[in-house]
């Protein structure tokens, strides 16, 4: 993305005013009459979201005073500078006074000038911010950049980004920062033993594979990152209503906050052996398709018998898991767009994440209130496990039943996940279903900016 931050404007920066209900009044009061008189007569009072451009003699702006939530207000929108892009002239402007949260409203104003544009031109206007004193806009400009790369890979429609140009684009950014890039493909899977990931992507015209992107010292500690690509799911022989597919090229949200969160890691050179391990597939419907109450063995050893054929982002990130899990990693994470029930208990802004590591824990529910980025944590219910069970083989898919689905779905993926120090899984939705300041509509970076922090704090 280009440029948001204005280093050294050729003319004086338009000043943004922040003002409450509570406070406008002093404001006004220090305005020229004639700003004040315009403002009356533009009814503003300072209301959360509002915007008010106030004219200068010459007719250029002279200010923008924008509305915020009063200090006292129990929901504040910390990301409500994210809508001013979206709203201002082209110019270059600065913070006259401070926000609520002056560096996460110098990032909403980043994550804000958001556009995708690949179909059509895309209504963006030259917006610039000169850094506010104080802020790291390196820092800022770095996880703008990376929730762009997010967006921008859950936006593509899946004609456009399948296993393959997922592909392209992990080994792009190897390329970009001089990791190293592997993809097994198609058959190969079944060769080098990653049955369920080929079990998933098999009944495709698109070849499954497994992304894997390798960088930094082998000396310093195993960072290990997973992330679910299915390109496209239809539900597979259990078929999703169209209702239901209507979004279903954000599958592969997982995929691009793992790429997100890598290239963040990377661009901050954090001092980390980092690995990132993608499984690449599309769920479609043909006569090869896998079946309900079919049995395949896992990488791991265990047979997975298929419950329904709809639970199949479990499937992939199962035989993932159980290679990263291979080198011991000191951390292991893996991000999914998996269960409908994470949305029907914490809604599409809040996904739930589960660790048995209470320092880990303590760390990520810190950072993603600190950054604005949110998260809320969920157990990993022991006695939830057996639901898990079949009669037929050791580990069943996707219980019956309505109970709890993403704690077993998280379950099941701890049975693959033995010897990693360390183990986080964060089931995310991947998307913003209507346009809130700094997260436009559509394909949405989520848990990836949290996530980095806790690396940063880590391992910097």
């Amino acid at each position: 993305m280009p440029s948001l931050f204005e280093a050294a404007a050729t003319a004086p920066a338009i000043p943004i005013t922040f003002a409450t209900k509570t406070t406008w009044g002093a404001i006004a009061k220090e305005l020229p009459e004639q700003a004040r008189q315009f403002a009356a007569a533009n009814d503003f009072t300072a209301k959360p979201g509002k915007c008010l451009t106030l004219p200068a003699p010459d007719g250029q702006i002279a200010q923008v005073v924008f509305g915020l939530e009063d200090e006292t207000a129990k929901s504040r929108d910390l990301f409500r500078p994210g809508a001013l892009p979206g709203l201002l002239p082209p110019g270059v402007y600065r913070f006259a006074n401070a926000p609520h949260d002056l560096r996460l409203a110098t990032l909403a104003f980043a994550l804000g000038s958001y556009r995708f544009g690949r179909y059509r031109k895309a209504e963006t206007s030259d917006v610039r911010l000169a850094p506010p004193e104080g802020v790291d806009v390196g820092d800022i400009a770095r996880m703008a950049e990376a929730a762009a790369l997010a967006r921008d890979l859950i936006n593509m429609p899946s004609n456009d980004m399948g296993p393959e140009q997922l592909a392209d684009a992990a080994e792009a950014l190897a390329a970009r920062f001089g990791a190293s890039f592997s993809c097994i493909i198609g058959d190969d899977l079944l060769k080098q033993n990653f049955p369920l990931i080929h079990a998933v992507g098999m009944a495709s015209a698109r070849a499954p594979r497994l992304i894997d992107l390798h960088w930094g010292d082998p000396a310093d500690p195993k960072v290990t990152l997973v992330g679910k690509g299915v390109c496209f799911d239809t539900g597979g022989l259990d078929l999703k209503p169209s209702s239901g597919m209507l979004i279903m090229k954000k599958d592969m949200g997982g995929a691009a906050n793992v790429l997100a969160l890598a290239q963040m890691v990377m661009d901050a050179k954090l001092k980390v052996r980092l690995r990132v391990l993608i499984p690449a597939v599309e769920n479609a419907v043909a006569g090869n398709a896998f079946r309900p109450l079919d049995i395949f063995k896992s990488r791991k050893g265990p047979t997975v018998e298929i419950g329904n054929t709809d639970a199949e982002g479990r499937l992939v990130l199962a035989d993932a898991l159980a290679l990263a899990d291979e080198e011991k990693p000191d951390l292991l994470i893996d991000l999914g767009t998996l269960t409908g029930a994470a949305r029907v208990a914490l809604g599409p802004d809040l996904p739930p994440f589960y660790t048995h590591d209470e320092t880990l824990a303590e760390s990520v529910a810190s950072h993603a209130k600190r950054e604005n980025d949110p998260l809320w944590r969920m157990p990993l219910w022991p006695p939830y496990d057996s639901w898990l069970d079949s009669k037929v083989a050791d580990i069943n898919n996707a219980p019956s039943g309505t109970f709890a689905g993403s704690i077993t779905c998280a379950l099941f993926l701890q049975r693959f996940v033995t010897d990693a120090k360390s183990w986080l899984h964060v089931d995310i939705y991947g998307w913003t279903p209507s346009a809130k300041p700094a997260r436009p509509e559509g394909g949405e970076c989520q848990a990836a900016r949290a996530i980095y922090k806790v690396l940063s704090e880590r391992y910097a």
